[in-house]
């Protein structure tokens, strides 16, 4: 597409973009590096790429490849907006060989909703059935 690639080759990802981001974001805002990169190396993660190899986009699927996926730490840097990659980046997902035939995908997201329904994420239906043991504040450090 016009240029950018997705790859799941690990050795194409910068870690310093993915930190960078991430650690910022609202999902997980300070996230410890060595945390950050134990969770890359032990996930099926897909980088976007510019014409000029740079890495602009992000994703991380927590899979057992058989029946079950958790997507996360999706992003599309600012300058890269609007020009189609995080369609090009869930496409790529969607159709990844090792994502056939899962069960059930999740994920949680606050503000993109429109982009995921796109690809057949919905509401869930009996959230009464889903637990959790949530910590948000997990990286904060506490005084």
């Amino acid at each position: 597409m016009n240029g950018f690639s997705v790859t799941t080759d690990k050795t194409q990802f910068d870690f310093d973009v993915i930190y960078n981001f991430i650690s910022q974001s609202y999902w997980a805002r300070g996230i410890p590096r060595d945390t950050l990169e134990k969770a890359i190396n032990h996930s099926l993660c897909f980088a976007v790429l510019n014409s000029e190899h740079q890495q602009v986009g992000f994703a991380r699927l927590i899979t057992d490849k058989s029946t079950f996926a958790y997507l996360a730490d999706v992003f599309i840097l600012e300058p890269y907006r609007g020009l189609g990659l995080s369609k090009l980046l869930m496409s790529t997902i969607s159709e990844h060989s090792e994502l056939q035939g899962l069960r059930r995908i999740m994920l949680a997201t606050r503000d993109a909703h429109d982009l995921y329904t796109q690809f057949g994420f919905k509401p869930i239906e009996n959230p009464h059935s889903l637990m959790q043991n949530w910590q948000p504040d997990i990286y904060q450090v506490q005084d």
